[in-house]
């Protein structure tokens, strides 16, 4: 049945997407975010939904009316060059194989997040986009906050298998890199029973992200928090829903959750702590040695053997940074922080920009909630391995978007009154006598 469900959905909007390429924008994130594919338990799980998506996009663009234009700004370009220096980095891999397939996998990722850049052209399209963002995401939110409430804390709360967001701490940090969106559509939305849903989905998605059991999850949800409330129009109304949320959170979860967080102050004695640290110090030798690093899926026993501290404590890296350092070298780790850095300025700009003017509030209310997901990604991503997750790719395209659209609009009315200084000369120098 889940199986048909997709068939239906994604096949009956294809023809849409041929006319309309954003319906296809708009599919490609509902499959590669929500993984409806990963439900099912039949042929449709191991489809190749995505591929077909793209290309009928691709059709659609190829035949369509609208211009196609990449908006180039220092951070888009920076984005290409960092997908270039992937190809170089990958040429170069310890294990070449294994790396041409990551890459491949990176790559669509990437070339998608420009098509994105290309079709979604106005502030209805983007705002589409970004509901079809939460949607997907935030079903894993209220689904695992439900289950979280309902058996008591007792079991993890994980993504679907075979995804970016399958194990419970990369689920952790989705949800803190979510709630921020969801709270960007609440601050637009008008009709109160819409508001009152989408605060309880950010409630649901932070217990959600407790449930995981995550510590690095935890650390954050924190952060990610505590810039929720700064950032806020409502701080009254975020503090409430915080504190409800961490009341409800206080009153289910489990002693082994309390025990198992507390474990942060001694992650000397932790095995699994240990492991990480031992694989960060194998990803700064590997890029000091390397200036291409080791490239994609280097984390492996003969990389440790030969870099590491202890090569015996083989470890998935867990954490952003350095998994960028270690496969990208130092040169592509300089290219991924000065991504999130122009991203943030780039939001500090337009909230400057638009936070006085109402018809521009929307761009301002953006910008602030990305930093907020950033800030969840940034202090989660310490200790999870999503250097290459779409939503940060994404989060980059929307900055940009949203920059030329407030833009454009700037520009659109620049021109509108020059014609009305225009016209109003014309009239009085008709008017003036002989």
């Amino acid at each position: 049945m889940r199986d048909l469900f997709v068939a239906i959905v994604v096949f009956g909007l294809l023809p849409m997407a041929l006319r309309r390429p954003q319906v296809g924008i708009y599919l490609w994130a509902w499959i590669g975010y929500h993984n409806p594919h990963r439900l099912a338990f039949g042929w449709a799980r191991d489809f190749s939904w995505a591929m077909v998506i793209a290309l009928v996009t691709f059709v659609g663009m190829l035949f369509g009316k609208e211009p196609k234009r990449i908006p180039w700004t220092r951070e888009t370009i920076l984005l290409l060059i960092f997908v270039l220096w992937m190809c170089v980095t990958t040429y170069f891999a310890f294990y070449p194989e294994l790396a041409w397939i990551n890459f491949v996998k990176v790559f669509k990722v990437l070339l998608m997040t420009f098509v994105t850049l290309m079709v979604i052209t106005n502030r209805e399209r983007l705002n589409g986009l970004i509901w079809v963002i939460c949607i997907s995401l935030g079903f894993y939110g209220i689904k695992g906050g439900l289950f979280t409430i309902s058996k008591g804390g007792v079991h993890r709360v994980q993504g679907p298998d075979g995804t970016f967001f399958g194990g419970n701490n990369e689920m952790a940090l989705v949800l803190a890199m979510t709630i921020p969106l969801l709270a960007y559509l609440r601050l637009q939305e008008k009709r109160r029973w819409l508001q009152l849903g989408l605060g309880a989905a950010m409630m649901l998605s932070a217990i959600a992200a407790i449930g995981s059991q995550s510590r690095g999850g935890l650390l954050g949800l924190v952060a990610m928090g505590t810039f929720l409330w700064l950032k806020s129009r409502n701080k009254f109304m975020t503090a409430l829903m915080i504190l409800s949320s961490v009341l409800i959170i206080g009153s289910i979860m489990p002693q082994a959750w309390y025990d198992r967080m507390n474990s942060i102050q001694t992650y000397e004695q932790d095995d699994s702590s240990l492991g990480r640290i031992n694989a960060w110090w194998t990803a700064f030798h590997v890029a000091k040695g390397s200036i291409t690093g080791g490239g994609f899926d280097m984390f492996r026993p003969a990389t440790f053997a030969k870099y590491g501290p202890d090569p015996n404590r083989v470890h998935d890296v867990h954490s952003i940074y350095f998994e960028i350092m270690g496969e990208q070298g130092f040169i592509g780790f300089a290219m991924f922080m000065t991504l999130g850095l122009m991203t943030w300025m780039r939001c500090n700009r337009i909230m400057r920009i638009c936070k006085r003017d109402p018809e521009r509030k929307w761009a301002a209310d953006l910008a602030a909630m990305i930093q907020v997901s950033l800030i969840g990604y940034a202090t989660a991503g310490a200790f999870l391995g999503l250097a290459y997750f779409d939503l940060f790719y994404h989060l980059i395209a929307i900055t940009v978007l949203a920059w030329t659209f407030i833009n454009q609009k700037q520009a659109t009315e620049a021109v509108v009154a020059a014609k009305a200084v225009g016209k109003n000369f014309t009239r009085r120098a008709a008017a003036r006598p002989g």
